[in-house]
């Protein structure tokens, strides 16, 4: 049974990942998550499964990192933990370089002496490794009203995340370079689904919504984000560490463009019919436009062409079927 290391998987894509893996049982899943914010245990389905072990640490803890590398000789690493709500990194920037890029270091320095005799010489008992790289199309910069972020596209991050994920994206780079070592990276557009943080966009969305509060959208709501169900992009992360070529990268996206205006009314129009408000008005007219936050991305846009042909993956869900799933699990969770 192959042990696959998932750093920060008490989070909200990493948690999917795991529950998605442990369901299936082929693998031994150990989750390290330093459980700041953004991480919940509760995200674990069944955190009592014989595949499943949760390790409470930090990815910027160099020692913890290289005794857990000693300890179980991990075949794989899927590389989620990071710091990444961009209105944070705006206000204090310095834990996104520390987790994001020094972090990421860790793991891969640590990972190359464990996998590695020296440069392009990999161990016989590690000539299946794989360290995948979870990373945003933000990297990418924005966008006009044209055009897709493909692979090709040259990075140019406009916020401290964005510049400290495409750091690390290049560090990963490098150790396939350099080194050999057997890394494929991804960078998906914007994920949503069960198990997100309140503070994100469509958790916000819902929850100001059936709490009779203003429902808070930045400048006219014109902002353009492609949005990818977390489950598939989960199956898209599986498809890359199994098929996907050494030292590429692959784009993960929805191909459901929205505009930010959009997923409000749309979550709003669902909710009247899910749990109309005692007043038999819309929860549209919560919908308040507030301040733009300082270099807010127009649009972003993924190219998912290449993980399509190349590994046979498509997104299964559209954002129509995506949110209906989403504002379901939500509506149960804020009713407890």
């Amino acid at each position: 049974m192959k042990k696959i290391l998932v750093t920060g998987g008490a989070g909200f894509i990493g948690s999917n990942y795991i529950n998605y893996q442990v369901e299936k049982g082929e693998h031994h899943i150990i989750n390290l998550d330093m459980l700041t914010y953004a991480g919940n245990l509760e995200n674990i389905k069944n955190p009592e499964a014989e595949n499943y072990t949760f390790i409470q640490g930090d990815i910027c803890d160099l020692k913890l990192i290289q005794d857990l590398f000693a300890e179980y000789k991990f075949d794989e690493v899927i590389h989620f933990a990071a710091e990444s709500h961009v209105d944070n990194s705006i206000s204090d920037p310095s834990a996104f370089i520390e987790t994001n890029i020094n972090g990421t270091f860790n793991l891969l320095q640590t990972a190359y002496k464990l996998w590695m005799h020296e440069p392009f010489s990999i161990k016989e008992e590690f000539k299946r490794a794989r360290f995948l790289h979870v990373s945003t199309d933000e990297v990418y910069g924005t966008l006009g009203d044209e055009g897709l972020f493909t692979e090709e596209t040259p990075y140019a991050p406009n916020s401290p995340y964005s510049a400290s994920k495409a750091s690390s994206d290049l560090l990963v780079r490098s150790y396939f370079h350099t080194y050999g070592m057997p890394v494929v990276t991804t960078n998906c557009s914007n994920n949503y689904g069960p198990h997100q943080h309140d503070e994100k966009l469509i958790p916000t969305i819902i929850r100001k919504a059936i709490h009779e509060e203003n429902i808070p959208i930045y400048g006219e709501g014109t902002n353009i984000r492609d949005w990818l169900y977390v489950l598939d992009h989960c199956k898209g992360i599986e498809l890359a560490v199994a098929k996907g070529n050494l030292g590429e990268t692959y784009n993960i996206g929805g191909r459901n463009e929205r505009k930010n205006l959009y997923i409000a009314e749309k979550i709003c129009s669902i909710l009247d019919e899910e749990k109309p408000r005692a007043n038999q008005k819309s929860y549209s007219e919560l919908i308040t436009f507030v301040k733009d936050r300082p270099g807010h991305d127009f649009r972003y846009a993924i190219d998912a062409t290449k993980i399509e042909d190349n590994l046979g993956w498509k997104a299964e869900e559209t954002f129509e079927t995506g949110i209906k799933k989403t504002i379901k699990w939500y509506l149960e969770k804020y009713s407890k």
